[in-house]
């Protein structure tokens, strides 16, 4: 007896820990879906669902283990009933249970489904059993034409994923239409005058157009130095196209003398 008991213990407190970790992965997985319904999509859900299921078949590998006992062989009874709130069993139970009443030990202790539900299903299993060959064939048929449809967009989702994926591939790897290198010294000239010739910069740092210099210099021909160091071309005049006719005050007066 005290060796069955050892075991019991052990299977008890190792399905405790199963089904503490899985009720812990279902409550982070509620909290998700309520507060982060947003930002959630559909692979971290599957993560979370995936991370349940594993508990699930822990929990299933501890129960079918040989040196399990079978706990359909054991009773749960209450051994005290009162109406009043128990602080131990509050604690217990996270605050789900208070009192261990009469009206609630049936609920809590009981090993098959609620009268209502069970009557539902036994309804159920009737209407299955009653089923002819042909509504099974037209069920069978309409489950069919769902996969048939499922599978289509299906195909249609992956080849959609293939096209973004084969056109990101093909932007990423386009020929280069620019130099990095050139586009640097272009804005290290304009900027600063970096990489242009000494003379041009020499002038520009005086104070000296080099541009109006030049076509001053081609315009005169020949420079002259003025006693402060200016630049001064001679003045040239332009002769005018249009001819003048000046005649004297006494030739245009209409009376003579």
């Amino acid at each position: 007896m005290q060796r069955e008991e050892k075991q019991l213990d052990s299977a008890l407190e190792a399905i405790l820990i199963r089904i503490n970790d899985l009720k812990t992965t279902i409550a982070t997985m509620i909290l998700k879906i309520e507060n982060e319904y947003q930002n959630l999509n559909w692979p971290n859900f599957l993560d979370n669902f995936a991370l349940v299921s594993g508990h699930l078949t822990s929990l299933f590998k501890i129960l079918n283990h040989d040196k399990a006992p079978s706990l359909r062989n054991l009773t749960v009874l209450p051994l005290h009933l009162c109406p009043e709130k128990d602080e131990d069993l509050y604690r217990r139970t996270e605050g789900r249970i208070s009192t261990f009443a009469h009206d609630l030990v049936p609920d809590y202790l009981r090993t098959k489904p609620d009268p209502s539900v069970e009557q539902k299903i036994l309804s159920y299993e009737a209407k299955v059993a009653n089923l002819t060959y042909d509504i099974t064939h037209e069920y069978n048929k309409q489950v069919a034409q769902y996969n048939k449809v499922i599978n289509h967009i299906w195909d249609i989702a992956n080849k959609a994923r293939e096209e973004w994926e084969s056109d990101t591939i093909s932007r990423t790897t386009q020929t280069q239409t620019s130099s990095g290198t050139d586009t640097q010294i272009l804005v290290c000239a304009v900027g600063s005058g970096k990489g242009l010739k000494s003379e041009s910069m020499q002038m520009v740092q005086s104070g000296v157009n080099p541009i109006a210099n030049n076509i001053m210099v081609g315009r005169s021909g020949q420079t002259q130095a003025s006693g402060q160091g200016s630049i001064v071309g001679p003045v040239v005049k332009t002769p005018s196209a249009i001819k003048t006719n000046i005649k004297a005050a006494s030739q245009i007066h209409p009376y003579g003398r």
